[in-house]
């Protein structure tokens, strides 16, 4: 099995892409290796596995957990499809403030890597998504944290119309980047 590593625009941020064994029975892929993913992320063990389903609109994010229960993920699509984003949120970064947005889909099979120091979120572009996800940390309620997904200075197309999306009432109310109480310090947090 071979899988494909590519790197984004801000370093440690990596998308993954599987090989795909086709016939007229259906297809096979490995869909995650920790052999394979070790040589590209080393130390990052995986301890919980969260799934979920949204319908078109549906924006879920921009969220992180703060240390010490920060979280690396690995996400991908298996039905419908999504344009996931991560935004640096680490203070001192040259990529402070900076996103990347991979369009995920049960069609492109690719998954995201997202370290510890990403504000992560997703909007759904199909009619539903069934999304999932790695962490390397488990949830915890009192630790999380959150920036507004609209924040101007981010300049994120999510690809719908204001009108279209459908948020939590935390997420609609999020504190912009430059206001955020809490965020990462890159040299200590990360």
């Amino acid at each position: 099995m071979k899988m494909r590593v590519y790197n984004t625009d801000i370093e440690g941020v990596l998308v993954f892409e599987p090989e795909v064994f086709g016939d007229r029975r259906g297809y096979f892929m490995e869909s995650f290796s920790e052999r394979v993913f070790s040589e590209y992320v080393p130390g990052v063990r995986f301890v919980q596995d969260n799934e979920s389903r949204s319908s078109h609109g549906v924006l879920r994010g921009l969220h992180f957990q703060r240390p010490p229960y920060a979280q690396s993920k690995l996400v991908r699509v298996v039905e419908g499809a999504v344009l996931d984003v991560a935004v640096d949120i680490r203070r001192g970064s040259p990529t402070f403030g900076r996103h990347v947005a991979v369009e995920l889909s049960e069609e492109n099979r690719r998954q995201v890597f997202i370290p510890k120091g990403f504000a992560h979120g997703f909007v759904v572009l199909t009619e539903t998504a069934l999304f999932q996800y790695k962490c390397d940390c488990f949830y915890s309620p009192q630790h999380e944290g959150a920036i507004a997904w609209d924040d101007p200075d981010l300049n994120i197309d999510w690809r719908l119309s204001r009108e279209c999306l459908v948020l939590s009432d935390k997420d609609m109310s999020n504190p912009l980047l430059k206001d955020a109480e809490w965020l990462f310090d890159y040299k200590e947090d990360c």
